[in-house]
């Protein structure tokens, strides 16, 4: 399997795991089991795939959250391609085959979700070896994992009668009487999402069944740029691709496509039902995540990222409190939360598409109150890493270190600030703050002023290649969450 290149498909936004996912970092990059995040898992996943890095097709506001759990696990042997806009999971598969090809004319390429959850031991390089057999003789291989349940969830896949590497027929998420009977048949495999293809194979089957995505693909690669470890396909150029599933653009119509089943636990991790499904329960079925405390109540998800979170004489409930935001909902209601999460972006909600806890490429930071001219952050420098060197127009700000040391720009003088020391920056003042210690810098931040949004930075000089002018934030201060039935 040395010329399989791992691809990770990192582009999803996860709108039905909202308040936990949201546009600004979605459900690949949040610890929603354990620790470790879902792109973790899949790194792990993929260790041993080929002989060196791999590729990840990203969205380009999530390319310093990539970087750095790349850094972090050891691999930034991983070449990072970023899309300006997500156009679905087909044109993802084609920039990615359109890099292995950069290094291997024969590349194969192992594609698999960035937020998927799989207990597959030894059987997935099995299935990979047998994917990659099939993939050198011009098939498209999917794979497919044997179903323990009928799942409305989840698209299915049906192998040939004659010929069992031969897919028959996809079938789309079905509803509940036919998840039923495709389940009792016996013959379905769950569509996973992972493949196995030949990188120039694919272009071509994309190029015969979606000409006009195809060509958009190669304009937008042809004129590429490079920035440090990332590589940025055309804006303009991948403006025209057409928005598809691989799915829908090639499997359902290519002659070549082939199956290989596995049996193993499995879950796209599409709901927070599914998510309590594989998460550790207690003697009632519940799950619950930090500071929670139940009484009478069964089988619900509850969830706390701060405050203590109370729940009395519920049941089949998820409560998430994000600290900005709480939801509370049926465990089954994937698609009211879908719903509410559009709702919320029409009433410009900032809660619908971005954290309180905001990721940059030095650390990040997160609203801790807010009211008439002022607010506080909550900020953490990661080592070695710095701000951006900027100024305000409309604010100054006061910072106090809680936890190592900040070396502070300014205007023309530079001061190591320590624990339990601050320092002040005036409006109008040109400043920068570092890291230079090696564990991470945390402080707090009192903002003043008569406008305060994220948009009133002007950055001189950044590292990490950002534009001058910020976008606009919010952050919210948190609230405290009680539920409980109206009669308890």
């Amino acid at each position: 399997m040395e010329n399989v290149s791992p691809v990770i498909l990192s582009g999803g936004s996860g709108t039905r795991l909202w308040p936990q996912s949201r546009a600004s970092r979605p459900k690949q990059f949040v610890e929603l089991l354990g620790n470790r995040s879902l792109f973790d898992i899949t790194l792990d996943r993929v260790a041993g795939i080929g002989s060196g890095g791999g590729i990840v097709i990203a969205n380009e506001e999530h390319r310093f959250l990539v970087a750095e759990r790349l850094r972090v696990a050891g691999r930034e042997d991983f070449a990072i391609v970023l899309e300006p806009f997500a156009r679905n999971t087909a044109p993802a598969i084609a920039l990615a085959a359109c890099r292995a090809l950069e290094d291997d004319p024969a590349a194969l390429l192992f594609v698999a979700p960035a937020d998927h959850l799989m207990d597959a031991g030894s059987a997935l390089p099995e299935a990979i070896e047998k994917g990659a057999k099939l993939a050198a003789r011009g098939a498209i291989v999917t794979f497919g994992i044997r179903p323990t349940r009928a799942d409305t969830g989840y698209g299915y896949v049906r192998a040939s009668d004659d010929d069992p590497t031969r897919v028959a027929e996809f079938v789309e998420k079905p509803d509940a009487e036919k998840a039923e009977r495709l389940f009792a048949e016996g013959s379905y495999a769950w569509n996973s999402g992972m493949f196995l293809v030949g990188a120039a194979r694919y272009l071509e089957e994309l190029e015969r069944h979606a000409p006009a995505m195809h060509r958009a693909c190669l304009d937008a690669w042809r004129a590429r740029s490079e920035d440090g470890p990332f590589t940025r396909v055309d804006k303009q150029a991948f403006l025209a691709c057409p928005s598809d599933s691989v799915d829908f653009a090639v499997m359902e119509k290519t002659d070549s496509a082939a199956i290989v089943t596995l049996e193993c636990p499995w879950s796209d991790l599409g709901s927070w039902h599914s998510v309590w499904e594989s998460s550790e329960r207690d003697a009632n079925d519940n799950a619950t995540v930090g500071a929670v405390e139940l009484l009478d109540a069964h089988r619900n998800y509850v969830r706390s990222e701060g405050k203590l979170v109370t729940v009395v004489g519920c049941d089949d409930l998820v409560v998430i409190d994000s600290g900005d935001a709480v939801l509370v909902a049926p465990r089954e209601a994937t698609n009211e939360i879908k719903s509410l999460v559009e709702q919320l972006k029409r009433a410009e909600r900032p809660e619908a598409t971005t954290h309180a806890r905001v990721y940059r490429p030095w650390g990040n930071y997160e609203g801790v109150d807010r009211g008439d001219r002022y607010q506080v952050k909550r900020i953490v420098v990661q080592p070695k890493e710095q701000l951006s060197l900027q100024k305000h127009h409309h604010r100054s700000e006061h910072w106090i270190v809680v936890r190592g040391v900040a070396l502070v720009t300014r205007d023309d003088e530079k001061t190591l600030v320590n624990e339990n020391e601050s320092i002040y920056i005036p409006l109008g003042a040109v400043h920068r703050m570092e890291n230079p210690g090696n564990i991470p810098l945390e402080l707090i931040e009192v903002q003043s002023g008569s406008y305060l949004g994220e948009d009133d930075i002007v950055r001189l000089e950044d590292r990490y290649g950002r534009p001058r002018e910020d976008r606009p934030g919010a952050e919210a201060a948190p609230r405290v969450a009680l539920v409980a039935p109206k009669d308890a």
